[in-house]
């Protein structure tokens, strides 16, 4: 049952299930693996020295962003995988907090009574130790339970978030849009999000480890959010095709429906208490979930340093050694 319920988390929304799961199949071959993300390419039209991620950008009010305060049955569904006997432990500090109230309650009228009955006051201080423990069970238990429900309303508003964000739309080439869930268990996107000179230093950093960042399966989605329009130069010399190659594989994508993503992002930097302006990155397991973030530039050694391949013999083990979900 938990190994189904694991499965099921895995895919994410039910309408996408039949296709993932047949597609996760497959791509559990490292051989598929590796040709199904060299063959995430794009179309760049563009001078030949420089490439306009703008270009790829659509806004559009046709797909109009859910509410995040509505928790979605998905992101339940995932709740209750990830913690799969908080229900059980909230239904048994429910039942102790009734049985402790109604224990209360009946040493009350005990208590009344051996008070205004003389002949009685000898029972007094037993009756007053069994209302004191339950008035304590009573305390004791609403606190737990008030500390499950506080840690179940969290994890669903950072799931439902998540669920959003595997919503959003990104734009492969010219002719193929796609949602990020539909890069899970394929990609680990690095979202990098702030002015047009923060994209392009971002990008100029990641040069160097270009070639460790794919074969970790790290694409990158680079999000200006000041309106202009970063050109990333590529080296469109002979002797640097290969490497340019993989250049433009890396930052192929671009995301689709603006105001989403800026909704998106803006409620992440709100609940982190960052300010809007503030240029930031965050990072995406296998799975889809958000594994790093931070205000600046991507830590493309670290990505690489702490992210194992996602190609070779223990491919499979260490899909999901991904560092811990935030």
């Amino acid at each position: 049952m938990a190994s189904m319920a694991q499965f099921c988390y895995i895919i994410g929304p039910s309408s996408l299930r039949q296709k993932y799961s047949s597609f996760r199949f497959c791509f559990q071959n490292p051989v598929y693996r590796k040709n199904a993300l060299s063959n995430i390419s794009t179309r760049f039209h563009a001078k030949p020295s420089s490439v306009s991620v703008s270009s790829s950008i659509v806004c559009s009010a046709a797909n109009k962003p859910s509410s995040s305060s509505q928790v979605s049955s998905a992101a339940k569904i995932r709740s209750e995988v990830l913690s799969p006997f908080r229900s059980v432990r909230m239904f048994f500090y429910l039942a102790f907090i009734a049985s402790g109230s109604l224990g209360g309650l009946i040493a009350t009228t005990q208590l009344i009574a051996s008070l205004t009955n003389p002949a009685r006051s000898s029972e007094v201080p037993d009756i007053l130790t069994g209302l004191g423990i339950d008035i304590g069970a009573v305390f004791i238990f609403a606190f737990l339970y008030f500390r499950e429900n506080t840690a179940k309303n969290a994890q669903l508003a950072r799931l439902s978030r998540e669920e959003s964000l595997s919503n959003l739309k990104l734009r492969v080439n010219q002719n193929k849009i796609i949602s990020v869930s539909s890069l899970r268990g394929i990609a680990r996107l690095v979202i990098c999000s702030g002015p047009a000179s923060f994209i392009l230093e971002s990008f100029k950093l990641s040069e160097p480890f270009t070639e460790s960042l794919l074969e970790r399966g790290v694409l990158v989605v680079p999000f200006a959010t000041d309106g202009n329009s970063p050109r990333l130069d590529f080296d469109e010399s002979e002797d640097m095709k290969e490497i340019t190659e993989k250049r433009k594989r890396l930052w192929q994508l671009a995301p689709v429906y603006v105001s989403e993503w800026t909704e998106w992002l803006d409620e992440q930097k709100k609940l982190a208490g960052i300010s809007p302006e503030s240029p930031v990155y965050l990072s995406l397991r296998l799975d889809g979930r958000v594994r790093g973030s931070g205000v600046g530039y991507p830590p493309w050694n670290a990505l690489v340093a702490q992210l194992p391949p996602i190609k070779g013999l223990w491919s499979g083990l260490l899909d999901g050694m991904d560092g811990r979900v935030l």
